[in-house]
Parts: structure tokens; sequence; C-alpha cells
């Protein structure tokens, strides 16, 4: 071999070994690299972008953006797809392997997303295997830093960032790159409150689920929206789609309310002149409609007005109020209270009512003690509200400062009929069936009520819908207030009413959040002695 020849033969080996380190090298940095190698591979995305916050209407943080990693391959880098695989399994073990070596295996392939929102350790781990053809993305993941708090309201987003349910999927457009927080009416204080409440009758009564909704009366406004079994937005990935906690109650589940609609019957009634105050109903024996038997649950008189029938939760006074209406103004009243129709809330998921296709004599009697008739808790505190404000049903609100105009009121009652009613509320707290929901200084007005869960062929006598319905102070009302739990098991003598259960957790809940919302209280009218004091729970949440 000549002497040439011998330079070129050392010249093309020096080459071919110069490549291998060159390849050696390139190899390295795919697996390290924070950024993508090469604009062939990297995935077509936008620009990192911040979604706006969103707070309580004091400026407290309740969901917000923060920075994470994810893992995205180029299988036509990679030469044995089921090895990386294998090792990446090893530190994420929630990835399907075969899965995954057969899309790192295609080399026609040159982005496939591996794990979206890695940790830190995480990414470390990986960059540490020194794999070949693995990178990483930096991108924007939602956090809720409060966990359960408010967790159906708010929602949640997807992977890619964009809003899937709840205040995330409302207020998209707002949130998308907006730099300003969104700002929602609710109270963090008084959402608290709530959700401690119902989780504290969680362990107390053994519920299937439960709802609590606190409102202000003159403006809308939701200070707190609660619902049992909480939900972790940060977890909504690992929450199986059928998992109860994702429902919002408050919004999303129809219920038969039972007697917390009396006081809306008695209202109209009275609002139209279709019976006066003093005037006196028969209520000593059961009523028998078309074979149907409508009794109460306990005797207490052969006769009573309005404010005796509302005080004892007589079914058989309130048929014959609304007898007195009839089923036309009845029909008229539902439609104008918003009952027949989803409620306005803003988010997705308002449930729509179950009603009646007509009311006939039977349907109008049941209806009207609230049996029948199948709707949210929204949208029945919506019309209950109008008893504490003058008559007026004002629309929900839950973002501060929206751009949509607001609803004008809707009025129910007069003035004079709304005031009447709210009195003969605060009679039946101060000595009636709701006498467990009394908190002294803040004058609760409300009414309880108790409903046998319908089952085919009947109704269920083992399981209740008990709710208690509130607006408070009653010689000024500035909120109003629902709760209604879902299947609460007996305790003490067997009782599984709304006035062993519901009416002392509404109770507590003012108990806590009158002073955060600065009710003034005022104690002129404690209740009487003979009233029994509201039990408090021994096993309060830490919420």
């Amino acid at each position: 071999m000549s002497e040439a020849s011998r330079h070129r033969t050392r010249f093309v080996g020096l080459a071919i070994g110069l490549l291998f380190v060159l390849m050696a090298g390139r190899g390295g940095y795919l697996a390290l690299s924070d950024a993508p190698s090469s604009s062939a591979a990297r995935p077509m995305t936008a620009a990192l972008q911040q979604r706006a916050d969103i707070v309580d209407r004091n400026g407290e943080l309740l969901a917000t953006s923060v920075v994470s990693w994810s893992l995205w391959a180029n299988p036509s880098l990679i030469w044995d797809g089921a090895d990386v695989a294998g090792q990446l399994v090893r530190v994420l073990p929630d990835l399907n392997e075969a899965d995954l070596a057969a899309r790192l295996s295609d080399p026609k392939r040159k982005f496939v997303w591996v794990k979206r929102g890695l940790t830190p350790r995480q990414r470390a781990q990986i960059a540490a295997l020194g794999l070949e053809g693995l990178d990483f993305r930096e991108e924007a993941r939602r956090a809720y830093p409060r966990g359960v708090l408010a967790g159906q309201v708010l929602g949640y987003t997807n992977v890619d960032g964009q809003g899937i349910a709840g205040v995330e999927l409302a207020q998209e457009a707002a949130l998308q790159g907006g730099a300003a927080p969104v700002r929602l009416t609710l109270d963090i204080g008084a959402q608290a409150a709530l959700e401690a409440e119902l989780a504290t009758a969680a362990m107390d009564y053994d519920m299937k689920g439960g709802a609590a909704i606190l409102m202000d009366t003159r403006t809308g406004a939701i200070r707190g929206m609660a619902s049992w079994p909480p939900f972790d937005p940060n977890r909504a990935s690992d929450t199986p789609a059928d998992d109860p906690s994702r429902t919002n109650r408050a919004i999303s589940a129809v219920y038969e309310l039972g007697s917390i609609f009396k006081p809306l019957t008695i209202a109209a009634a009275l609002d139209v002149g279709a019976i006066k105050p003093e005037d006196r109903f028969q209520v000593g024996q059961p009523l028998l409609i078309q074979g149907r038997r409508i009794s109460d649950t306990h005797w207490f008189a052969r006769e009573a007005n309005a404010w005796k029938i509302l005080s004892e939760s007589s079914n058989i006074g309130t048929v014959q109020v609304n007898y007195a209406l009839g089923a036309q103004r009845q029909q008229q009243f539902l439609e104008l209270a918003g009952l027949t129709r989803r409620a306005p809330v803003g988010l997705p998921g308002s449930a729509a009512p179950l009603v009646p296709r007509r009311l006939d004599e039977v349907t109008a009697a049941t209806v009207s003690y609230g049996h029948g008739i199948s709707v949210t808790p929204m949208a029945f505190l919506l019309a209950f509200s109008a008893l504490g404000n003058d008559g007026l049903m004002v629309a929900p609100v839950l973002v501060e400062d929206e751009a949509a105009p607001t609803a004008e009121p809707v009025r129910l009652f007069s003035k004079e009929t709304a005031h009447l009613v709210t009195e003969m509320m605060r009679q039946t707290v101060v000595g009636g069936t709701a006498r467990r929901a009394e908190v002294p200084g803040y004058r609760v007005a409300g009414k309880t009520g108790t409903a046998e869960k319908p089952v085919p062929g009947g109704y269920a006598k083992d399981r209740n819908v008990s709710s208690f319905a509130a607006v408070f102070p009653a010689d000024s009302p500035q909120y109003a207030l629902i709760v209604t739990l879902d299947e609460p098991k007996a305790i003490e003598d067997g009782s599984m009413t709304a006035a062993v259960n519901a009416a002392p957790v509404a109770g507590r809940i003012i108990e806590r959040v009158a002073p955060l919302l600065e009710v003034d209280p005022r104690f002129e009218d404690l209740r009487p002695a003979s009233t029994p004091p509201q039990t408090l729970s021994q096993n309060r949440s830490e919420l």
C-alpha cells in the first residue's frame, strides 16, 4: 500500500470515529436538553401562556397557574423502544408499558407525548437515565391551592389548559390569556363554613350527599355554594368520571324538597287574596283525594290558621290553602318563580326540574307541600329568597363585575306578603318545627322539609331528603340559606326529619357566617327558655 493510500485510510477511520462521537454527543443532548432537539421534532404548540387567576370577592387566591414539565419522545431517534419504555415505567409506574413500547418503537413518528405534568423529582429521575430520543417541555399547569374548597364550583382544566368544568369552563374566554383575575362573589370564610358543616353532617348522619348555598337576598351574590362529598380539582384526572364527588349537588341534582315549599304556597295564596292570614282550616282529619290519603305527621288541632299551618308544617292545611289558590294560579306562580326551568346560575350543569305534565287535583295538592316536583336547591333558593327581599326575586351572581347585564328582578309577592310570611317563618323557628335552627342574636326565619325519596311504585320509608331554608335576620333579611341532606341516617329517637338534622346544621352555619359577613346581632328577642338548646356536634370538621 502506498503512503498516500495509508493516509487516506487513516483519514477515513478518523472521520468515522468522529462521526460516532458526534452521534453519541447528540444522543446525550437529546436525553437531557430542556429544549426540543430540532424544528422537525419540535411539537407544534403556542408559546407558554399564563391562564388568569380565580379569586374570591376579597382577592383570596382560589386557582392559579404554575410551571410544570412534560415529557415527550422522538421515536425516530430511539434504538430500542421496549427498553426505553421499561426504564420509564420504573419512574412513572402509572404508564402502560406495552402501549408506550409500541408508540416508541415506530420509527416513522417524530413526536409522542409520554407524560404531562411531571413533578420536579420525576423530571430529575428521568434525566438521570440518559435515554435517547427524550425531551422535556415547560408548560403551565392549573393549581388549586386550597384543595377541595369550592372544588365543584371552580371546576378544572384539561392537560392543554382548557376549562372543562365549573368556573374554569364558564369563564373560559376571560381566563384564557387574561391579565386580570376573575373575581367571584364567593366569600372564602363563608364557603369554608358551609363545607365544614356539611362534612360534620356527613359524620353525624352518615348521609349519601348534601348541598348548602348562601346568597345575598338583595343582590343575588352567591357567598357560598358547597356540595358533599368534596372534590379536589388538583386530582381531577385521578377521580373516576362516575365518582359522586364530581357532582355539584347544589345545581346539578334535583330533589323533592318537601315542606320548605309550604311558605311559597301560603305566600302565593295570600298575595292574590285567595286566603287571609286568620282564615281557619279544618286540619283534624286526613284528606282523601282521588283515593290518595294526605295526612300530617302529628295531630295538633282540629282547625288552624295559616300561621299555625306553617309552624306545625301541616300537609292537610297547606293543601286546603292551595285549594283556595287554585291549580291554574299555582301553575302560573311556579312558572313565574322559575321552578319549571333550569336555574340561571352561570355554571355548566344546572339541572332541569322534574315537574308534572299537568296539575290535576292530586299533583296540585302534593306539589303544594313539595312532593311530585323535583328541583335543584339553587332553583328553590332563588324563589325562596324573594321572601327576604320585599317579594323580589333577583338573578344569582357568581362573578363580580361581570360584563353581561344583570336580569331585572321578578316580583313574586308584594312587600307586605313577603314580610308577613317571613314573620310566620320566624315563629316556626321560635316555637315550631325549626327550633333547632335558632341562633341567638340573628333572628332566623325558616322552614324545615322532610321528603321521602321516590322509588318505583311509591316512596321509600327509610330514605329521606331533609332540607332547611331560611332568611336572616328576620326583621331585615340580608341572606338566604338552604341546606339539603341526601339520605341522612336516623339519630336520637330514630328520627330522620329535618328538624333534627338539616335545621341544626343550618343553625351552625348561620352562627359561623353571620359574624364573618358583618351581620349585626341583636339580643332582645332571645328564644324562650323552654326551647331546647341546639346540640353542637363533637365531630366538628377542621375545614
